[in-house]
C-alpha cells in the first residue's frame, strides 16, 4: 500500500476512495440514457442508414433495369438520336435559327452605342430594345410553327437558346440604362455603381482592367457575355486567375458520358414506359393510370437528377473555366428545401438573380406587395415553360403553365402547414409525381393528335 501510495502519489483517504470506486465500477454498466433513435438521445449520425438507403435504391433500380431489358431487349439506338435533331440531313433549320440570333445581338450592342453618343434619345432607344426583344421571341416561334423539316427537339434546343439571350439582353439593356442614369448624375466612380459593381480581387487572382461605361460597349465585351454563365450583365466580372486543365477535362468527360446515359436512359427506359402508359389513358382506366403514373415517375425523376448535374454542375463549369468566369454558384442546396419557394430560389441560381434584379425588385421598388410580385414571377416562368414546350410540339394544352402556375397555392400550403421534414418531403413528392403528370399529358394530346385517327 505505501508502494502504491509513493507511486500514485496519494493520501492514504484517496487511496481508500480509489479502492472503493474500482470495486464498485466492475460491478456497475448501467447510467441514465436515452436510445439512439430517440429524439432525446441528440444522435444525428445516420451515415450507415444513408449507406443502406444507397444500396437499397441501385438494387431496386437494378431489378427494374434488368426486368427492362428482359421486357423489351437493348433498345438504344444511336442513329434515332440523329433522326431527333434532323427530318432532312439537307435541311438544318435549327441550327440556322441559332446562327441568326447574331442579327439580335449586335442590333442590341449598336443600340446602345447610339444611346451612349446620344444619336437617339431614350425614347428612341427604348422602343428599338422592345422590338428587338419581341423579335427574339417572336420569329423562332413562327419559325418553329411553319418550318416543318424542323424537329421537336431542334425547336427546344433552338427556342431554349433564345430565350437564354432575350434574358441576357434584357439585362444588357438595364444595366446599360443604369450605368446612363448615373454618368448624368456626375458619379464620381461609375464601377461603384449597383449595376457596375467593383470586383474584390482574391489573393493570387491576375490584375485586370476595369472598364467604365460606355467602354464596355464592343464587340469582345458582349460576346463575353452571351457565351457565359450567367444572365446578369455588369461591366466588370469576376474572373479566375488562370484556366485549370484537369478541372475542364473532368466536366467534358461528364458531359460526354452523362449525354450518352441520358439518351439511353429514354430510350431504354422512359420511350416504352410512356407507351405502354397510352391505353389506360384512353380507357380512362384510373387504377391503371395511377400505375402507369408511378411506374413513369422512377425513370423520370432519375433523368432529371441527372440533367440536372449534366447542366448546372458540368457544363455550365465547363464554360465558366473556359471563359475564366470567378462567379460558380450556378446553385445551392435546394435539396434541403423545406419550402416550395426556397426550391424554386435555389435550383437555379442564375435564373433566380436575374429575376430578382431585373423583375421581382423593380416591382417592390413601385409599391407591389411581396406575394403580388412573386405571382408575377412565378406567372413569366410559367410562360416560358409554355413557350419551350407548346411550341416545339405544335400544340398548346397549358400543362406546363398550370403546372407552374400551381406552385404559388402549393407554395402558400408547404409554408403555412408543413414544417422541417414534412415540408422537404412534401418538396419531394412535388417534383418527383409533379413532372410525369406533365409528360403524360403532353405525350397523351400528342399522340392523340398525330396518331388518334390512324389508331
Amino acid at each position: 500500500k505505501t508502494e502504491q501510495e509513493h507511486k500514485f502519489k496519494m493520501s492514504p483517504y484517496k487511496m481508500n476512495n480509489y479502492f472503493k470506486c474500482s470495486h464498485v465500477c466492475l460491478y456497475s454498466c448501467h447510467a441514465v440514457q436515452e436510445s439512439l433513435l430517440s429524439s432525446a438521445s441528440g444522435f444525428s449520425n445516420y451515415r450507415g442508414i444513408l449507406n443502406w438507403c444507397v444500396v437499397m435504391l441501385v438494387l431496386s433500380n437494378a431489378r427494374l433495369f434488368l426486368e427492362n431489358i428482359i421486357k423489351y431487349g437493348i433498345l438504344v439506338d444511336p442513329i434515332q438520336v440523329v433522326s431527333l435533331f434532323l427530318k432532312d440531313p439537307y435541311s438544318w433549320p435549327a441550327a440556322c435559327l441559332i446562327i441568326v440570333s447574331n442579327v439580335f445581338i449586335l442590333a442590341a450592342l449598336y443600340t446602345e452605342r447610339r444611346l451612349a453618343v446620344g444619336t437617339i434619345s431614350e425614347t428612341t432607344g427604348l422602343i428599338l430594345h422592345i422590338f428587338n426583344l419581341s423579335c427574339i421571341l417572336v420569329i423562332p416561334a413562327a419559325t418553329a410553327l411553319t418550318v416543318t423539316s424542323m424537329t421537336s427537339v431542334g425547336g427546344v434546343i433552338s427556342l431554349g437558346i433564345y430565350t437564354v439571350l432575350f434574358l441576357k439582353l434584357y439585362s444588357y439593356k438595364d444595366a446599360n440604362r443604369w450605368c446612363r442614369e448615373i454618368r448624368q448624375a456626375k458619379a464620381k466612380r461609375l464601377t461603384r455603381s449597383y449595376s457596375c459593381p467593383n470586383v474584390a480581387r482574391s489573393n493570387g487572382s491576375a490584375v485586370q482592367t476595369h472598364v467604365s461605361y460606355p467602354g464596355n460597349l464592343t464587340h469582345r465585351d458582349m460576346y463575353y457575355f452571351v457565351f457565359a454563365p450567367t444572365l446578369c450583365y455588369q461591366l466588370n466580372f469576376p474572373r479566375s486567375s488562370r484556366i485549370r486543365k484537369r478541372f475542364l477535362m473532368r466536366r467534358l468527360l461528364e458531359m460526354l458520358f452523362l449525354m450518352q446515359l441520358l439518351v439511353g436512359l429514354i430510350q431504354q427506359w422512359m420511350v416504352p414506359t410512356i407507351q405502354n402508359s397510352m391505353k389506360p389513358f384512353q380507357e380512362m382506366d384510373f387504377s391503371r393510370m395511377v400505375e402507369r403514373l408511378l411506374k413513369l415517375a422512377v425513370p423520370n425523376h432519375l433523368i432529371w437528377l441527372i440533367f440536372f448535374y449534366w447542366f448546372f454542375h458540368s457544363s455550365l463549369n465547363f464554360m465558366a473555366e473556359l471563359l475564366q468566369f470567378g462567379d460558380r454558384e450556378f446553385y445551392r442546396d435546394w435539396w434541403n428545401s423545406e419550402t416550395v419557394t426556397y426550391f424554386w430560389a435555389n435550383w437555379n441560381i442564375p435564373v433566380h438573380k436575374w429575376c430578382l434584379r431585373h423583375f421581382y425588385k423593380p416591382m417592390l421598388r413601385k409599391g407591389t406587395n411581396k406575394f403580388l410580385a412573386q405571382s408575377a414571377v412565378f406567372l413569366v416562368s410559367a410562360f416560358f415553360h409554355e413557350y419551350l414546350v407548346s411550341i416545339p410540339l405544335r400544340m398548346f394544352r397549358l400543362w406546363a403553365f398550370m403546372g407552374m402556375m400551381a406552385q404559388v397555392p402549393l407554395a402558400l400550403f408547404v409554408s403555412r402547414f408543413l414544417n422541417g421534414n414534412y415540408g422537404n418531403a412534401a418538396v419531394w413528392i412535388s417534383l418527383i409525381i409533379g413532372q410525369p403528370v406533365a409528360v403524360l399529358m403532353y405525350v397523351h394530346d400528342y399522340y392523340v393528335l398525330h396518331y388518334g385517327s390512324s389508331a
